[in-house]
């Protein structure tokens, strides 16, 4: 089911260009209710829930996502997002670049965009 949150900006959650799916950097947040989950596992946990809501509204699954960028408020979570990532993701895993930025929208520990192949 496609249940992702709104963008906080002016931007859409993802867009399609030729064979790929690009998705916004998906913040923490619970569609639900619009609010961020407040552990780090949780929020590492909701940005890849949001990823895989976008892919099976485009009949797509975790396994076609080639590439991710994951933006963290701390570097020292980067253990716990590659356990995470091994909860989400098959081999061959997709590449990946991860990095600590300063800030994030709405106080964040984590923001995560990826890119999937359409079959």
């Amino acid at each position: 089911m496609y249940n992702v949150p709104q963008a906080i900006g002016p931007y859409s959650p993802y867009r399609k260009a030729g064979t790929l799916l690009f998705t916004s950097g998906q913040l923490p947040i619970d569609p639900e209710t619009n609010e961020l989950e407040d552990t780090f596992t949780d929020q590492c946990k909701r940005s890849l829930m949001n990823i895989q809501s976008i892919l099976e509204k485009e009949n797509l699954k975790m396994e076609d996502v080639i590439k991710t960028t994951v933006l963290l408020k701390d570097l020292s979570d980067f253990d716990e997002v590659n356990r995470l990532f091994e909860d989400f993701f098959e081999e061959p895993y997709p590449a990946r670049t991860a990095f600590e930025v300063s800030k994030l929208p709405k106080n964040a520990m984590i923001e995560i965009e990826a890119i999937a192949f359409l079959k």
